[in-house]
């Protein structure tokens, strides 16, 4: 008998892979078709840095882009009219996907403008646009998670409307997200809602931590801070995952889940190797657990279908990474405060990739 691929291996685990990329040659090219019948890919993420190379890039655009330029004077109404056909196609791809598993799986993620990332009232209003121009069950909106994200998203799940969080590098960040994807629950439901019909995914960027805080325990350089490199993203992960399994059990949201409500699963994000000396899988297989997706570019997808092990490793080494986080915190590495910094510097990243992205079009 044949042995099962690792990616049915990591969906008997109950682990999703989707991916971090696409552009309308996957599309009508057949490739992302390809990936999904395989099992390889059961949704994806997209941010306007993502866009950005796949319009610069890409032939396919050219003739939708000369005639939006003839109807349409506002290149961010030019962008995002590529965008959403994009989209709308990738959500009927996956389709199946969103079927076969009723809602939990197969969707398609598109980012509201990063310039609303300290935009409460911005955001909402964004968010409903975008949702309605999609018009896709498996569509979700990404929304940075800033206070004034956590704000909007609260907002959005109690509208109805499924969110893909993203730019979260802390616990704090994480915890925050949850409260107001709890709260927002609570809100649909007491206003007679239908609490099933919501999802929402809560992206933790992983290599980003591990570049910044390398930088610190470089400029230490003592043998306990060099022990420490490339060790701080998984065992954020992991306690994250710990943490989850407190939100979401029973105590406090079983009530929710028995109306239906689905947990906000933690999605691995940023999870290509940065630093050539660490292992090409290094944010993929220690995170690897039920309830959590993995969002990988094309490079990590080839490397995990020719050498990835799936095992239920989420849950293994707990005690290590707490030990891990306490070694840093001695050393005086503030993660809360790296967090800080980091999910500033990922909006920044997106306005300039926005910038860019908005130039292409014009």
């Amino acid at each position: 008998m044949d042995r099962p691929s690792p990616f049915a291996q990591l969906r008997a685990i109950g682990q999703s892979i989707w991916l971090d990329n696409l552009s309308r040659d996957m599309i009508a090219g057949g490739e992302l078709a390809r990936l999904v019948d395989a099992g390889e890919a059961t949704g994806i993420t997209t941010n306007p840095a993502i866009f950005k190379n796949a319009i610069a890039a890409g032939k396919a655009y050219a003739e939708a882009l000369e005639a939006l330029k003839a109807t349409e004077p506002d290149a961010e109404r030019r962008y995002e009219s590529l965008a959403i056909a994009d989209v709308q196609a990738a959500c009927d791809v996956m389709r199946p996907v969103f079927d076969r598993t009723q809602g939990d799986d197969g969707y398609v993620s598109l980012e509201v403008s990063p310039r609303l990332a300290y935009d409460e009232e911005g955001t909402v209003a964004a968010a409903r646009r975008l949702k309605a121009a999609v018009a896709r069950d498996n569509v979700l909106i990404k929304i940075p998670g800033t206070p004034e994200g956590a704000a909007a998203f609260e907002r959005c799940v109690a509208e109805g409307i499924s969110v893909n969080i993203t730019l979260l590098f802390s616990l704090a960040q994480m915890n925050r997200v949850f409260d107001a994807y709890v709260a927002g629950l609570a809100r649909r439901q007491a206003a007679g809602g239908d609490v099933a019909r919501v999802k929402a995914v809560a992206s933790f960027f992983m290599s980003r931590i591990d570049s910044l805080v390398d930088k610190q325990l470089d400029g230490i350089g003592s043998p306990d801070a060099l022990a420490l490199r490339g060790r701080s993203a998984v065992a954020i992960g992991k306690l994250a995952y710990e943490q989850y399994g407190r939100v979401f059990g029973p105590e406090r949201f079983g009530a929710l889940r028995a109306a239906g409500a689905r947990p906000q699963y933690l999605l691995w994000a940023s999870t290509s190797t940065k630093n050539p000396a660490y292992p090409d899988l290094l944010y993929v297989e220690p995170l690897i657990g039920p309830e959590t997706i993995n969002t990988v570019p094309d490079a990590t997808l080839a490397a995990f279908r020719d050498h990835g092990k799936a095992a239920n490793t989420i849950g293994l080494g707990v005690e290590d990474a707490r030990a891990a986080v306490a070694g840093l915190e001695r050393l005086g590495i503030d993660l809360e405060a790296a967090g800080l910094q980091l999910q500033r510097d990922g909006v920044k990243l997106f306005e300039d990739a926005y910038d860019a992205l908005l130039a292409a079009v014009k």
